[in-house]
């Protein structure tokens, strides 16, 4: 049986199986609502699909939960298909990593192989290429939560690159999963605007008005068209304004999920590493990263 190892653990997340539980359970709390928040999904009975950042737990963990705590107050999916986005060499093709199972300090959780199979037979824009797993983290950060809060679910992890077949493959992948009668939820990965001199991206400056631009402006017009759900045009606002690392995992969740039968969207949390940072330090914040949790339903 192929196993894929942890590459990240240590870094993103806590390696050790105790420590990376605690900082779970701490990025679960953090997103629990506060006492007379409203529920922004009251009386949506199922979720069939979730956007979720992927940074280190740190600054991205409570974002990420706010998704996974949404999909486990509700009777949970036998399968998370995940897409991912892709930060390594990749190819034009969707990679799937088709069987086996993949390890995080929590233990190992199983790829759902014979629905993984019944994907790879029905579109030829996915290529089973499970060592084009190897060294991207978009998919593995989420396993710890899917493994604590979903124990009975399997996955099948695929990377999506950001080119004009993502919306595509989404779609045939919902419309196969949705014909064979899957018990399956579909959760896709990405980050936001990476903005200020650390990833050279300054133009609206160096500071607090450059980090407003980005979160106010520049996310909103990615998050705006996840919440129209408009999984064609997202690859080309990523490229137009560089507001989303994982385009294609957006497009290709939102095609899923509408070919499944979800026809709203719900943003549960926006925030960025910035806000996040300022809670922990009292140095002035002159980078910053996007995140966003979404529901669809």
């Amino acid at each position: 049986m192929m196993i894929r190892e942890p590459v990240v653990a240590g870094a993103f997340y806590p390696r050790d199986h105790k420590q990376c539980l605690a900082q779970l359970q701490a990025c679960l709390d953090r997103a629990l609502p506060h006492a007379g928040e409203a529920d922004p999904l009251s009386g949506v009975d199922r979720i069939i699909g979730g956007i979720v950042p992927h940074a280190g737990w740190v600054c991205s963990g409570a974002v990420a939960a706010r998704v996974f705590l949404a999909l486990a107050a509700r009777p949970h999916p036998a399968v998370v298909v995940l897409f991912g986005a892709v930060h390594v060499m990749h190819g034009p093709r969707a990679s799937i990593f088709p069987s086996g199972a993949w390890e995080t300090p929590l233990g190992q959780i199983e790829i759902d192989a014979r629905l993984a199979e019944r994907l790879c037979g029905q579109t030829n824009l996915l290529e089973s290429a499970p060592h084009a797993h190897d060294g991207e983290h978009s998919i593995e950060v989420q396993l710890p939560f899917i493994q604590h809060l979903l124990p009975k679910a399997r996955i099948i992890p695929i990377m999506v690159p950001p080119n004009d077949k993502a919306a595509s493959l989404g779609a045939a992948i919902g419309r196969t999963c949705k014909s064979h009668h899957a018990d399956v939820v579909f959760v896709g990965s990405t980050d936001l605007t990476h903005y200020g001199p650390g990833y050279g991206c300054t133009p609206h400056g160096v500071g607090p008005a450059g980090l407003d631009w980005a979160r106010h402006v520049n996310d909103r017009r990615m998050i705006d068209l996840i919440l129209a759900m408009r999984d064609a045009d997202a690859v080309n606002e990523a490229d137009a304004n560089e507001n989303a690392c994982g385009a294609g995992a957006i497009a290709a969740t939102i095609a899923a999920s509408k070919a499944f039968g979800a026809d709203r969207a719900t943003l549960l949390q926006q925030t960025t590493s910035a806000e996040v940072l300022r809670e922990l330090t009292t140095k002035p914040m002159r980078d910053a990263v996007g995140y966003a949790a979404v529901a669809f339903h």
